[in-house]
């Protein structure tokens, strides 16, 4: 599991505060709350806030979601108003449309919302249909900004249970981008079935997950132990289920005691964990590392070109790790089973951890392992790249970026680019390095492809990690990096090294120096 804490239960620290002790406990990742003390999404600069926020992200090594549930940032006289059942949700709206903004921008995992409790004066039939008309406008923000929704079903709101989810997705037409958010002691608190097993029946559907204790008809968020949820079966039907976004704490009335509430929480949820590991024991490795909290060394952030050996070159990379016997059983399990790839696809860097594989040069274990299970996949290619796309869509950013490098070894034609377009769109220079750091790069046409080594330079990924640079390069690349070269020098600002030696080795004069 990859946990993450909820900063509506840091509301007195700041938000940069908030994020470092986040990190330091150990979590995977961040449900960020928008509100007036933590990223405003209403104050001035928010485009120069949000990239801030994103690069501090990225330097804690945090994921995140967006939620939606600010108390009194849109009326401060009313709580949670006024919401998309209102007279007048414009205001409500206007906050969805900038948290699908900021989504986008931050590469969040999802951007979470809810329906709103059903004014005394509106019927069910016109608050319904308020709801979807509202829905409906943030799904086309969505589907343009290329974020996915997370839907809440909520307690005391209009839509309150999972089934309540259903019929709203229905109404809206099955939009792709409306997935669903689950809160466990929500599930404890009113859903009809054991936890585990309205866990496993929203499964398919989960794009974010909070987490709670919590007593039967009772909707108050208890710290861990303090409610009747047994979370080892909760935890493992998350896994089961294939689910590989955040497990986020939502404690938001114990901002007073935050550190320690959130270093507890995290102690149970790994000791729960801990009770029924997805595939077997982890690895003395793991246990000596710390297994998923480990990050990747900085000097392997950015592959080298044509770094992408054959699968069976990278399988000779694990001979003799302590990791090898689970990822051979990974590799026939996902052979005889294509079904088991999106439990292991999670599981691997756990079992591998995220260190450089001194075998394979440029990969560190968890993209490398990905890679072949990936490989292991012998289906057609109409087939492949359905594994393929829900391996990329569900993943976190490790996962993501191991995808984009598996991609030059699986026999998908263009099928995939699309995978490229999404992320040379994202602010993850991570994934933008993936993407254009292997052969794959060349299926894109020479304006998504010029688009990305521009993305390349404004974002800091050296150009000596794009495939096939001074071969593809052409006039009119050189064009856009001089243009960019001239505003750059007119601003009093340098111009990247490398984006000067390209325009250089091309016979331009850079910046019309």
């Amino acid at each position: 599991m990859r946990f993450g804490y909820g900063t509506n239960g840091f509301t007195n620290h700041r938000l940069d505060d908030a994020l470092e002790l986040i990190a330091e406990l150990g979590y995977d990742g961040v449900a960020l709350t928008l509100d007036h003390h933590h990223l405003d999404p209403f104050a001035p600069g928010l485009a120069r806030r949000t990239a801030q926020i994103a690069d501090r992200l990225r330097s804690l090594s945090l994921g995140v979601v967006v939620e939606t549930g600010a108390r009194y940032l849109l009326d401060h006289r009313r709580k949670h108003a006024p919401t998309l059942l209102d007279d007048d949700p414009s205001l409500r709206l206007e906050y969805l449309r900038r948290a699908v903004a900021v989504g986008a921008d931050l590469g969040a995992q999802a951007v979470s919302f809810w329906a709103g409790s059903r004014p005394p004066t509106v019927d069910p039939g016109t608050a319904w249909s308020r709801l979807v008309t509202g829905c409906a406008v943030v799904v086309d923000a969505a589907d343009r900004a290329g974020v996915r929704l997370g839907f809440e079903p909520e307690p005391g709101m209009l839509v309150e249970t999972v089934e309540h989810w259903h019929a709203l997705r229905g109404l809206l037409g099955g939009p792709e981008c409306f997935g669903l958010t689950l809160d466990i002691g929500h599930c404890q608190c009113l859903e009809p079935d054991p936890v585990p097993q309205c866990v496993a029946a929203a499964a398919p559907y989960l794009v974010n997950v909070q987490i709670d204790d919590m007593r039967r008809g009772v909707h108050e968020h208890l710290e861990f132990g303090s409610g009747e949820i047994h979370f080892p079966p909760v935890l493992r039907a998350l896994s089961d289920g294939g689910y590989r976004g955040l497990v986020a704490v939502e404690l938001p009335r114990h901002s007073h005691a935050a550190p320690t509430v959130a270093a507890a929480s995290l102690a149970f949820l790994r000791a729960a964990d801990e009770q029924n590991p997805p595939h077997g024991p982890r690895s003395a490795h793991q246990s000596a590392t710390g297994g998923e909290n480990m990050t990747a060394p900085i000097e392997n952030a950015w592959p080298k070109p044509d770094a992408g050996q054959h699968a069976l070159d990278l399988r000779a990379a694990f001979a003799g790790l302590p990791c090898e016997p689970w990822l051979d059983e990974a590799t026939d399990t996902v052979r005889e089973r294509p079904e088991a790839l999106a439990g292991l696809f999670a599981a691997t860097a756990r079992h591998c951890g995220r260190q450089q594989l001194a075998a394979a040069p440029g990969w560190t274990a968890d993209e490398a392992a990905r890679t072949i299970l990936l490989s292991a996949l012998q289906l057609p290619e109409e087939t492949l790249i359905t594994h393929v796309e829900e391996a990329y869509t569900y993943g976190d950013a490790a996962e993501k970026r191991a995808v984009l490098r598996a991609l030059p070894l699986l026999p998908l034609g263009d099928r995939a680019v699309p995978l490229l377009h999404d992320a040379i769109r994202t602010n993850d220079p991570r994934l933008l390095a993936a993407a254009v750091g292997g052969p794959y790069a060349r299926r894109l046409d020479a304006a998504m492809w010029r688009q990305a080594v521009l993305k390349c330079v404004f974002t800091g990924v050296p150009l000596d990690a794009v495939h096939a640079l001074r071969e593809r390069a052409d006039t009119q690349l050189m064009d856009l990096l001089q243009e960019y070269a001239l505003e750059r020098r007119a601003a009093g600002r340098d111009v990247p090294a490398d984006a000067v030696a390209l325009l250089q080795g091309h016979g331009t004069k850079e910046g019309g120096a």
